[in-house]
């Protein structure tokens, strides 16, 4: 599928909400990505990020809230080739991930505010399914997502 941020945003400006205020850097395979929303809100935790991954994907993109923080990655290597096998698009960590030397050769699309080397704390926390919100939108499961080298975009519906 191709598409362009800012072409979806000049198509379809009253239904696009555009992530803002953020910094995104892309660290995965895939350079851009879209799919169904997946949730999951978590601090520091990666034990529901994991556990989402390693069910069937089906296209669909994770969308994880970890609070802004770029203490431990939620997410690395092992986790994203696991994503990748399971038909994940991508991931979306409001927080870190790991691996960035790596992650490049998995195609699955990897945005993230930065990289640290120290891995999640495990204590099985964390919430899936709920909206989550930061860059001034509101992601729903369900709804979809698109994300490229212009930024992140967030729709109610389908747009490509």
């Amino acid at each position: 599928m191709n598409f362009s941020t800012p072409d979806l945003c000049d198509a379809y400006p009253q239904d696009v909400q555009v992530v803002t205020d953020l910094h995104w850097h892309s660290y995965g395979g895939k350079r851009s990505f879209s799919g169904r929303i997946e949730t999951v809100k978590c601090f520091e935790d990666n034990s529901k990020v994991k556990e989402c991954l390693s069910q069937p994907g089906e296209g669909r993109v994770l969308v994880v809230d970890g609070g802004g923080s770029l203490r431990h990655a939620l997410i690395g290597d092992q986790i994203a080739a696991m994503a990748a096998d399971n038909g994940w698009s991508g991931i979306i960590i409001h927080g870190a991930c790991r691996d960035v030397e790596v992650l490049p050769g998995i195609d699955f699309g990897v945005m993230a505010l930065g990289a640290v080397p120290i891995k999640s704390v495990r204590r099985g926390e964390g919430q899936t399914g709920l909206p989550v919100s930061f860059g001034r939108v509101l992601f729903k499961p369900g709804e979809w997502v698109y994300a490229d080298a212009n930024g992140i975009i967030c729709a109610a519906k389908k747009l490509v």
